[in-house]
């Protein structure tokens, strides 16, 4: 594979790719921020003295919070790499406008193409790291799903609003 236009495709479907990961990082943050907005109004300093209702929520509270690492993670990776790319983002803000436009006009075509593919192959790797990210955060906010509910049970439990338990 040695024309650049089908190069420059491949690195544009490696790209495409992005707006997907990125929309399960927001879509995730806000499901785990809705979750942490209903605990806190289901609960009071009371509450956590009793511990049916600290021990769920301290393990509600770690498996979110592990799931938030995991977001954050994904929606900021390491973008090093790329030294002295034409294409790379990162390597472009190092030179000045004129210094960059030169470089460009002076680059050969297999040059240009070996970054193509250097840069395909980086993109690929960071969005890997991204997706592994998201799937280890969806499946720690699974794990806090549990101990959520049984949090939640006891909470309303405890303020008398599941009436089977009304005293």
């Amino acid at each position: 594979m040695k024309d650049i236009d089908t190069i420059q495709r491949q690195l544009d479907r490696v790209l495409a790719f992005f707006p997907r990961v990125e929309a399960r990082i927001t879509g995730l943050f806000g499901v785990n921020t809705l979750i942490l907005a209903i605990c806190a109004l289901n609960v009071s300093a009371e509450d956590l003295k009793l511990w049916y209702v600290s021990v769920p929520g301290a393990l509600f509270v770690a498996a979110l919070g592990t799931s938030y690492t995991y977001l954050f993670k994904a929606n900021f990776p390491d973008v090093r790499g790329g030294e002295g790319s034409l294409v790379y983002f990162g390597e472009i803000r190092k030179r000045t406008e004129v210094g960059y436009r030169d470089e460009v006009i002076a680059c050969s075509d297999e040059k240009y193409r070996d970054d193509l593919i250097g840069q395909t192959w980086r993109n690929a790797d960071i969005l890997c790291s991204k997706y592994e990210g998201v799937k280890k955060a969806i499946i720690a906010t699974t794990i806090s799903l549990v101990p959520l509910f049984i949090f939640l049970a006891a909470t309303a439990t405890i303020h008398g609003r599941i009436p089977f338990f009304k005293s």
